[in-house]
Order: C-alpha cells, then structure tokens, then sequence
C-alpha cells in the first residue's frame, strides 16, 4: 500500500524484513518441538537459538538464483550457522513457513485494527448521546420523510459497527491459525505434533487439517468482514456527503485554517475527506473478490493465491486501518448546524406533519383511505401553492368538526416524534 493510505506502524508488520523474522520465529520453532521429542539433539536446538540469522540483502541475492523467497531464506540462515544448518527448515514445506508465519502477522495486525474499531465505536457512542435530542429530517429517497433525531443516525452506525466488530473478532479466530502438514497435508513426514507445539508457541490455533496450504474460506470470510467494516464506514461518508450539499447544509467535514477547497473557486469547502472514504471502500470490495476467487485451488495446491494474498491482504488491512482512523477524525470533528435542521424540517411548510393530521383523523372515525384522500389533496394544495399546511388543515371543513384548534397544534410539536429515543438508545446498548 502507497504511503498516502497506511501508517508506518502497518507498514513495518508487513515489511520484507519483520516477514523473515517472523519465518525465523516458526522455523526456530519447529526445531524447539524436534528437540523437546528427541529428534533435534539439544546441542544442535541451542546452536540454532543461538546463531540462526539473515539479512534482507542477502535473501535478495539468493532469490534472483533460486527464483523461490522460502529457498533463499532458509539458505541465508544456513550460512550463519555450522553444522547445526541442517535442521533449518527440517522435514518442512515452504507452506508450512508462510502461512504459520502469516498467522502471526495477521494477529498482530488484527490487534492494531481492533483498537482502532473500538476507538471508532466510541466516538460514534458519543456523538449519539451528544445529538440525541436534535431533531432532524428525516428522507426516504432523498426526499423529506418525517422527523427523527440527528443521534439516531449515529446510533445506528453504533449498532451495525458493533455487529461487524464481533463478525472480524470470530474472523481473527479463524485466520489466526498455522499449519506445520508437510507437502500435502497429510503429516507423513512431518508428525502433528510439531504443528500443536509451534501454534502453542505462537499463540495460534492448531487447525484440524489442511492440504499443503491453509484453506482460503478462512482468507475470504476475513476480507468480508474487513469489507463490512469498511462499508459502513462508507456509509457514514455518504451520508456526510450528503447532509454537507450546499442546499442542505446540515452538517459538514471540519475544514481547517488554510486548508483549500478548490485551486479556482476560493470558497469551496468540500467533503473530501468522505469521497475519499467512498473510493477507498470501492478497493475493498475489489479486494475481497480477488481474495475469493483463491478459494478454489487446483487438488492439495496450487501457486494461484499467492499473488493475490502477497498484495490484497495487507493492502486490505493496511487500508482498513487507514479508514478507521481518518473516519474517526472526521466524525469527532463533524460540525453540525442544529438550526439548519429546524429550518430544513420546515422547509416545505408543515406538510411533514400530514402523517399525524391523517392518522389522528382515522382515530376520530374516517376510514383509512378517507383520511389519506382528504390530507393528501391539503399537503399538495401546502406544497405546490407554498401555503402553511397548517393553515389549510385548520380551514378544512371536516376536520373542523372533527378537531378543535388546540388538537390540531398539538399535532404540530417536535417532541412527539422523539418519544421513543430513550428506548432505542437503550436497545441499542447506549447509555
């Protein structure tokens, strides 16, 4: 991933050089498990803790000869030890290497990413409570709807992150695993148990079986829910977009001192940051169908996934970190424009309410389609003539006699329609 879209703190876990150390971590491994059942002499397990080494420049230099990074790094270990070099990579397969090693790798990504879900979470937890009484419009289809509360909608981010939290938490478990099988999976040559003793070693999970490769359905339900987490983040980014379009106007990204909008047009102030977030989500579901298509391989394995994996999981996870803290920064810092929203709530001159004025008429004896009929023709009458809706209820002669002026108010309030906020908040598990 370019430098624009990660941090150095991802960068470094997924360097060349700490993907070497970490193969060093389970080759040392498989030789602690040799040597604890009597295969590898301790003498020899001691030499290999001791002396076993490499240099990311001398692996380069091995692999433009051997065409194969596993062989040029076993080789460059060899050549800093004696004779203790022949238990390097014993009884293995590259495999066995590569995907233990990115069990470990991914756990310690895994564990950047879940402070960042967390820290995500919280700031939308807050900014819930922070407009739970702020009444908005609320559209379906892009038009005006009925009334809600601006912290509903965070809310709601709240609860759907959460549910894809603990979808990447059992996805953690799943691809956090290492297989030490041998070249088909089959532990002929290499016993079970050096797989148990490393993944132990490791704190990864031992998995059952395996062919010479860890089954890809792991990778792929990882990436979905990565791809999840990142459509909502998206989905946020929309909605900003949204509610910052100049005839709306209800909130906006923070736009700092000196920042620019535009080259030609000095007053821009544009949602860059959450068109960013659009764009970035569109990489992810890139992503997890190439990472999809590696599910199928050919018999035990083929060499197929490799590229794929060595590009679109870190950039997938590297970009996953790189959307959660940028959307964090621009939802802590939203500005939001609580009388913008009272205005645009009546924007269209009260017809908002016609679904109270209906329904309390079908409570006093219209039928379900007289009410409708007869409300529908006032807010039309509201909105095409831009006459106050309420107005034109009171003049209505059958409502007349049906309610009084003080019924008809009461129908008007904005207090109504946030009755049952506590509620949601409280189902939500905000507090």
């Amino acid at each position: 991933m370019i430098e624009r879209y990660s941090t150095q703190q991802m960068r470094d876990i997924f360097s060349s050089q700490h993907k070497f150390e970490t193969f060093l971590k389970v080759e040392l491994a498989c030789s602690k498990s040799f040597c604890k059942h009597g295969v590898i002499p301790e003498k020899d397990y001691k030499n290999l803790i001791k002396n076993a080494t490499f240099s990311l420049e001398r692996i380069n230099e091995l692999e433009k000869i051997t065409h194969h990074d596993v062989i040029a790094f076993t080789r460059a270990v060899s050549e800093s030890l004696g004779e203790e070099k022949k238990w390097v990579h014993y009884l293995l397969t590259s495999t066995d290497v590569v995907d233990t090693s990115n069990g470990v790798i991914y756990q310690e990504a895994n564990n950047i990413l879940k402070k960042h879900i967390e820290e995500m979470l919280m700031t939308l937890k807050q900014q819930a409570l922070k407009y739970k009484n702020t009444p908005c419009i609320g559209r379906t289809h892009g038009i005006h709807a009925d009334i809600t509360s601006f912290g509903l909608k965070f809310a709601l981010y709240y609860d759907e992150l959460l549910r894809n939290y603990h979808r990447f938490q059992e996805a953690c478990k799943q691809i956090e695993v290492g297989k030490i099988s041998g070249a088909v999976g089959n532990y002929a040559n290499v016993p079970s148990y050096v797989q148990d003793d490393v993944c132990k070693d490791l704190n990864l999970t031992s998995v059952n079986i395996s062919t010479q490769v860890l089954q890809r359905d792991r990778h792929a339900y990882y990436i979905s829910c990565l791809t999840l987490i990142t459509s909502t983040l998206e989905k946020i980014a929309t909605e900003i977009r949204l509610l910052q379009q100049t005839e709306i106007r209800e909130a906006e990204e923070y736009f700092s001192k000196g920042q620019k909008g535009s080259s030609a047009m000095p007053h821009k102030r544009n949602p860059i940051g959450s068109e960013n977030m659009v764009g970035c989500a569109r990489m992810m579901r890139g992503y997890m169908i190439s990472i999809y298509e590696d599910i199928p391989l050919w018999h035990e394995r083929d060499i197929s996934h490799s590229s794929v994996e060595r590009v679109c999981l870190p950039d997938a996870i590297m970009l996953s970190e790189y959307m959660l803290i940028r959307m964090n920064n621009i939802v802590s810092n939203l500005i939001v424009y609580p009388k913008r929203m009272l205005k645009n709530i009546y924007l269209t001159n009260g017809v908002i309410f016609s679904q109270r004025v209906m329904s309390t008429l079908i409570e006093k004896g219209l039928s379900r389609e007289e009410a409708y009929d007869l409300v529908q023709v006032i807010a039309q009458k509201s909105y095409n003539e831009d006459i106050s809706f309420i107005e034109l209820v009171k003049e209505q002669s059958l409502i007349k006699k049906l309610l009084n002026e003080k019924e008809i108010d009461s129908l008007f309030t904005l207090e109504y329609y946030l009755k049952s906020v506590d509620e949601i908040y409280t189902r939500v598990g905000i507090k």
